[in-house]
């Protein structure tokens, strides 16, 4: 990975641990619809690996994450707001197969 990635990761562990977060409406829609628990974020950020960059994303930078809780495997877009030191929890799914390999930290091609 890039040396970015190491201090971008770096921070989004820290706003996760430090409870820096600020969720969307979205995605708490979401979670509730796709059955991952929100302790799933919380408590998986040591697994915590960026696999997709959104440099230019709507508002912030944003990062798409993959992490695994208990035998869950989930993938979170986190957009990372470092002048307010927090981050923004935008989404969050479980990746299947037919849109990832098989490691489900790659995207398969179209």
């Amino acid at each position: 990975m890039k040396g970015m990635h190491i201090d971008t990761l770096t921070f989004i562990k820290a706003c996760i641990k430090h409870r820096k977060i600020l969720w969307t409406y979205h995605v708490n829609m979401r979670l509730k619809k796709r059955f991952i628990p929100r302790d799933a974020i919380l408590f998986s950020v040591n697994t915590y690996e960026i696999i997709e960059e959104y440099p230019r994303d709507k508002y912030l930078p944003s990062y798409l994450i993959y992490a695994a809780y208990k035998d869950l495997i989930i993938h979170i877009q986190i957009a990372v707001d470092i002048n307010n030191d927090s981050i923004t929890i935008v989404t969050a799914y479980r990746p299947t197969l037919d849109k990832w390999e098989m490691d489900l930290k790659t995207r398969r091609k179209p």
